[in-house]
């Protein structure tokens, strides 16, 4: 016996990836339901490469009562409305907004990094999926933080357009064909030329000089992780379609030499260390574009405190990074308590 799992925003470049990963890993899935705005009602979505086609019901009148799991990946203010609404009608919801990250009572959940903390969803039927910068990073963090203890992580995002949704890859491809062609330029979901640029701010600034998308990765990491690190980031959008980019200093407690890191960072759950010290003997975005996998390259010692590493870490965004984490939860989720299938 299987589930029922709705997958609301559907039509969305996350809703899509949810619905390609739920059938790629073949979650036991009895039905499912692709669910999005009345804007969307009636179109069709695949499901995965399984050849079936899922018409589009509309959010505003779906009943979660009797439904198993919602995947929610329709941004926050839709998710404000109808989240409590599915959760209250018995159906457990695994929402991909930053709306309930930072509610005390709602897990917040990385399965490689804190699967126990899912326990607590029985408080609102919800648990929340970590940002996508901060999806990766702690991924990466957490065997080296078991082996020495972190104290300090100061992280530079290099960020895909993927990151701020459809409209964001549109106005990159939009404007990289307009410059070769010798069109004016015009920025519209961003506030600067994207293409064959980098634009060191992600969502809103707040009163220290930090934005939004910054203050994120330290909040999350330290409910994931841990509450004692001290984490300071810069978040950067980059002119790439998929595919976040992390370059991640770490200061410990404890020594911990590179080669002790590569062969923590090598047998890692979710992890591929790729890390020879030769031309092309790291990962870059494009080679990490539609895998699960978090690739760590470029381990080498900081040698400006006591004991640091550097390196870099590269992910599919909208996978480990949003719709295959949502997936995880939800495998964990089923494991752990509804135990179907």
């Amino acid at each position: 016996m299987g589930y029922r799992v709705a997958v609301v925003g559907a039509t969305g470049n996350v809703g899509r990836e949810m619905l390609a990963i739920l059938a790629e890993r073949e979650f036991p899935c009895d039905e499912i339901a692709a669910v999005a705005s009345s804007r969307s009602t009636g179109t069709e979505v695949e499901f995965g490469d399984t050849g079936k086609m899922l018409k589009v019901k509309n959010i505003e009148h779906f009943d979660f009562t009797g439904w198993d799991i919602a995947l929610f990946a329709a941004g926050s203010e839709p998710t404000k409305i109808f989240a409590p609404k599915a959760a209250s009608q018995g159906c457990v919801v695994i929402d991909n907004s930053s709306l309930y990250r930072m509610d005390p009572d709602v897990p917040l959940i990385v399965p490689e990094v804190n699967p126990d903390a899912i326990d607590g969803y029985t408080k609102r039927n919800i648990i929340a999926n970590p940002n996508c910068s901060t999806a990766q990073m702690v991924v990466a963090l957490k065997p080296l933080h078991d082996a020495a203890t972190i104290r300090r992580v100061v992280v530079s995002t290099y960020q895909s357009v993927s990151g701020a949704g459809k409209a964001g890859m549109d106005e990159l491809f939009e404007q990289s064909r307009a410059i070769f062609v010798g069109d004016s330029v015009e920025p519209r979901k961003f506030t600067k030329q994207i293409a064959f640029n980098v634009i060191p701010h992600i969502d809103v600034f707040l009163d220290d000089g930090s934005t939004k998308e910054e203050w994120k990765m330290v909040a999350e990491t330290k409910k994931i992780l841990d509450p004692k690190i001290k984490v300071n980031a810069t978040c950067v959008r980059v002119p790439v379609f998929v595919g976040h980019s992390e370059s991640i200093n770490i200061e410990f407690e404890k020594e911990i030499s590179a080669s002790q890191a590569q062969d923590i960072l090598r047998e890692a759950p979710g992890i591929m260390l790729v890390d020879k010290r030769e031309d092309g003997g790291y990962v870059t975005p494009v080679e990490c574009a539609g895998d699960s996998a978090t690739y760590i390259s470029r381990v080498r010692e900081d040698p400006t405190v006591e004991s640091g590493l550097a390196l870099w870490c590269v992910s599919d965004n909208l996978r480990k990074g949003a719709a295959l984490n949502a997936v995880q939860i939800a495998e964990l989720l089923g494991r752990r308590h509804l135990r179907k299938g």
